[in-house]
């Protein structure tokens, strides 16, 4: 099984993380399409504040258009990125 951080879209998170906006930028646009890149992608415009790209985004990623503080949104979107490169299935994945 591959490592967590060996996913598109939880390398492009941890970029995100270190403040390398345009890295992590970069990779989800490599993965356009891919729903996990594409709620990487919703927060990485939240982040920018750039709202009307991340609800475009947000909807692509079929997810919800998040409004609360970013650092819990991203350690969301970690937790469940994590499960899911785990493999893990089912209502929590």
């Amino acid at each position: 099984m591959a490592a967590p951080s060996d996913t598109p879209a939880l390398r492009a998170l941890e970029q995100a993380e270190r403040g390398a906006f345009e890295a992590a930028h970069e990779i989800v646009q490599n993965h356009e399409g891919e729903p996990d890149c594409d709620w990487v992608h919703a927060y990485l415009h939240r982040w920018e504040g750039d709202h009307d790209n991340a609800a475009y985004w947000y909807r692509r990623a079929g997810r919800m258009v998040a409004r609360g503080d970013l650092a819990a949104e991203r350690a969301e979107i970690r937790a469940a990125l994590e499960r899911i490169a785990g493999g893990r299935t089912g209502p929590d994945a």
